[in-house]
């Protein structure tokens, strides 16, 4: 049986007694960032025994072959996996399995595996966003409890993290393209096995501080921003949703909605936490979109470390496929997932004191190249194991950058799932960016009014 254990933080329980909380780090520190870490602050060296390779800079260059829009449909065709992990020999690889994995082992035994597959550490990023990335290490700071941030702009805020909330802001200032747009559908999976279509959508997404020109000083400090139209089913077509998210506490999210029977815009300040997303006819929360989508502050984020895991990755291949070959009954179609073994931070949310939320506790497994979360695990307020993600990240050279959009939540306890933005069959484009103005409640409504 492997043995891979959480790494402890006993190293830096010093360090963190001494800083005060998100503070940035030393500029001796930061030095790693051009030696022995990666440019956003991953481990540069590989592992012991090999089977995760030395980072070398990632995929930068375009990618021959059948696209997805700007997502090559194949990074590496022909490869054939190491190795499958089954429910019959999932025991060999236990340290390597979170338990929400483990567990859809355990539920769909004759049709669930792991498709294992060389290690590829294919993450990249632009050089001005490896440049920002060792500015912030030493500017950036945390304030309101870890909820707001400062100090920081167009890269990774906290690339030598020492808490869980700023691994957390590390998500979600993860590397994006300025500008993208693209259609998605959103799947439920009933505990039958039968399949519904929630909704079909296109969606245009901003991220400003990845603007080329983006300053601290010009920064609004809005970091993402959307506005989305359905298309399917004919009931719901032509419902938009537009959404701004800031680093500021006070004011993180604004949001309208554009609802056709009443034919007006309002705002819509439920889209967050742990409302069920009417987007997914409810089968999962808000906060379940892309992993982790929204506020910081219903939770305490604790630190637990680094450990070895098999996530998914460097997945177009799935994102290539026809929806129909992409799922299977109750889980994704194995023929087409690719999982890896990677290096991981592991992030635990608790409900923090006076606040609530139907999933009272999370553990979150971060990838270290990326900062993408590949895996969360959701407890009930008994602490039973209740609900898995996995999220399925792929490569976009022209940006550079691995992305994820994808997210596959499985309610262990009622035996159905959620795909939320499915890429299949539809287009991706890394686009010019709009006016801001374009994401407004009042853009909205004057294109309804039309």
């Amino acid at each position: 049986m492997m043995k891979h254990k959480i790494l402890p933080l006993a190293a830096i329980a010093a360090a963190l007694m001494a800083q005060a909380a998100g503070a940035a780090v030393t500029a001796d520190e930061a030095a790693g960032l051009k030696n022995t870490l990666t440019p956003l602050g991953a481990e540069k060296a590989g592992n012991a025994d090999g089977s995760i390779p030395a980072w070398d800079g990632g995929i930068t260059k375009p990618l021959q072959g059948r696209k997805v829009g700007d997502i090559p449909g194949e990074i590496f065709a022909g490869e054939k996996p190491l190795h499958q992990v089954t429910a019959q020999n999932m025991g060999q690889y236990d340290a390597l399995l979170s338990e929400g994995t483990k567990a859809l082992l355990q539920k769909y035994p004759d049709s669930f595996r792991l498709d294992v597959y060389p290690t590829h550490r294919t993450a990249a990023a632009p050089q001005r966003v490896y440049d920002n990335t060792a500015l912030n290490a030493t500017r950036c700071s945390t304030r309101d409890g870890g909820y707001s941030l400062e100090g920081c702009i167009g890269g990774i805020p906290f690339p030598i993290p020492k808490e869980g909330v700023e691994v957390m802001w590390n998500f979600l200032l993860r590397v994006e393209a300025p500008s993208i747009e693209y259609r998605f559908k959103n799947i439920v999976g009933n505990a039958d096995g039968s399949h519904t279509l929630a909704t079909r959508n296109e969606i245009a997404f901003q991220y400003p501080p990845y603007y080329e020109d983006a300053t601290i000083e010009k920064w609004s400090g809005e970091y993402a921003m959307f506005r989305f139209n359905t298309l399917e089913p004919p009931f719901k077509a032509g419902e938009s949703l537009v959404i701004r998210d800031g680093i500021d506490q006070k004011n993180a999210r604004q949001a309208w909605q554009y609802l056709v029977g009443q034919r007006r815009v309002r705002r819509a300040p439920t889209v967050s936490y742990d409302t069920p997303d009417f987007v997914a006819s409810g089968a999962n929360y808000f906060d379940e979109v892309q992993g982790f989508f929204g506020q910081l502050d219903r939770f305490e984020w604790t630190l637990v470390g680094k450990q070895e895991m098999l996530i998914p990755y460097n997945n177009n291949g799935l994102v290539g496929a026809r929806l129909e070959e992409a799922l299977s009954r109750h889980h994704l179609n194995p023929d087409q997932v690719r999982w890896e073994r990677h290096r991981v931070w592991v992030v635990e949310a608790s409900v923090a004191a006076g606040k609530r939320h139907a999933v009272p506790k999370r553990r979150y497994y971060l990838d270290e190249d990326t900062w993408l979360i590949a895996l969360i695990d959701g407890y009930d307020a008994e602490g039973k194991l209740w609900r898995t993600t996995q999220v399925t990240p792929f490569v976009v050279p022209k940006i550079p950058a691995t992305l994820m959009k994808t997210a596959t939540v499985f309610n262990l306890q009622a035996g159905t799932m959620s795909v939320i933005q499915a890429l299949n069959d539809e287009d991706f484009k890394v686009v010019e960016r709009k006016p801001e103005t374009y994401f407004t409640g009042d853009a909205v409504a004057a294109d309804a009014a039309r």
